[in-house]
């Protein structure tokens, strides 16, 4: 398969004391890319990535104790965006454009807003805004997200909209696609290493640091992508944000759910990388 993607070279360096795994692809301004709760550098769609190689150096990596990295994951979900700034110096990298999927949405949001200096564009995909929102996550992410392995059935529910058909036939493509080089046994699957992504999520949902009253001065844009029904972070939730977030642009599409950029991966990477050359 003449992939960018699915051909990179995993790297394992000691990066904030760390063993942290990680590849590099692409051509272009970097593109750091941070991960979904469970996610490891194979479950992102290698469409998606490809796309976006193709006009960016795209930067994988997996989390402290998470995957092929060593360490342990931290509950505070600042010393994780600190551990993205580790890895940034490591490879050398001044100023970079991020996208963060779901849990990595909340993730990136903190890395940019601790580090406005570095982050020159910020892209947002099935997550949500710091502090309370309105719609809270539906019980069927519990059901299905919980379980020590998914199968396609659970992702029909948790990334895709399980009513439509064109959304589930999306679905079976991107899951056989990935599979083709994940490893299973790299996904997180104990109620241990959950329950520190919840902590990391609380400590966001807190806001003690205010990072949502910050979008009102933020300086760097921020391109937002959501499904129309997102049932781990409601697309709804940033409504409220939108008048006061100058540099905000939110996306909707449709008939989607949690992992829009893997029902339209390509239409998505056009999206993205758009913003990125154009914003």
């Amino acid at each position: 398969m003449n992939s960018p993607a699915s051909n990179a070279q995993t790297k394992i360096e000691i990066i904030g004391g760390i063993n942290t795994a990680y590849r590099q692809f692409g051509t272009g301004e970097p593109l750091l890319m941070v991960n979904r709760f469970r996610g490891v550098m194979d479950t992102w769609d290698p469409i998606f990535l490809d796309a976006l190689a193709a006009k960016h150096k795209i930067i994988l990596f997996d989390y402290p104790g998470i995957g092929a990295s060593e360490g342990q994951l931290p509950s505070d979900i600042n010393e994780v965006a600190a551990h993205i700034i580790h890895l940034a110096d490591h490879l050398g990298l001044d100023q970079f454009n991020i996208l963060g999927w779901s849990y990595g949405g909340l993730v990136t949001q903190t890395v940019t807003f601790l580090n406005p200096k570095r982050i020159k564009r910020t892209v947002l995909i099935g997550t949500n805004p710091p502090g309370n929102n309105a719609i809270p996550i539906e019980p069927a992410f519990f059901e299905r997200a919980l379980k020590p392995e998914n199968d396609l059935e659970d992702e029909y529910v948790l990334f895709f909209e399980p009513t439509s058909e064109k959304s589930r036939a999306a679905a079976k493509v991107s899951h056989d696609r990935i599979a083709m080089r994940l490893d299973r046994n790299l996904i997180p699957a104990t109620q241990e290493l959950f329950q520190r992504y919840f902590a990391g999520s609380a400590v966001f949902r807190e806001d003690k640091l205010n990072f949502r009253e910050q979008y009102k001065n933020l300086q760097s844009p921020v391109l937002i992508i959501s499904g129309d029904h997102d049932i781990s972070f409601a697309t709804e939730n940033w409504f409220p944000l939108l008048r006061n977030a100058p540099t905000m642009q939110h996306i909707i599409l449709n008939d989607a759910g949690h992992g829009p950029q893997h029902q339209h991966p390509e239409l998505a990477a056009g999206y993205i990388n758009f913003f990125l050359s154009h914003s």
